[in-house]
């Protein structure tokens, strides 16, 4: 594979969508005889001894000290913010077809577009907001029998 696609952010925004569909697989078998808050927490071990590991190994490590106090504030939220997205998340595959479950939670594409312009100052074209549009009503046919 090149470096240039593997620099490249699609192939990493890729990789993260095959990953998250094989974590709401895996997930809902898994979460089957457990209750979904203790399936979550044991997720995140296997989470943090993973990437304890890619840390050490490629020397990543620097002291939560040395790092900007804005960047820790923002970090630390969004740590909570993906704690409550995966307690939401398991609790909803416990409960809901995996097929289902993860089209809703995808809907965070579309609030990501909405706060990306209205918190970030991003820019949207049409044919953007045409797609986000085709993906929140995608999203709503899924729920749908």
């Amino acid at each position: 594979m090149s470096a240039t696609i593997i620099g490249a952010w699609q192939f990493w925004a890729l990789l993260a969508a095959v990953f998250a569909a094989l974590t709401a697989i895996l997930a809902k078998v898994g979460v089957s005889d457990v209750p979904s808050d203790l399936a979550t927490l044991l997720r995140t071990f296997v989470v943090v001894a993973l990437l304890a590991a890619i840390v050490a190994v490629t020397k990543q490590w620097r002291s939560p000290a040395s790092l900007p106090g804005r960047s820790l504030v923002f970090l630390a939220l969004s740590g909570l913010a993906t704690g409550a997205s995966w307690l939401c998340y398991f609790r909803a595959l416990k409960l809901g077809d995996a097929a289902r479950v993860a089209p809703i939670d995808k809907l965070s594409i579309v609030l990501v577009a909405i706060f990306g312009v209205v918190f970030l100052g991003e820019k949207l074209a049409p044919v953007n907001w045409a797609g986000i549009a085709l993906i929140a009503l995608g999203a709503w046919l899924v729920t749908l029998r």
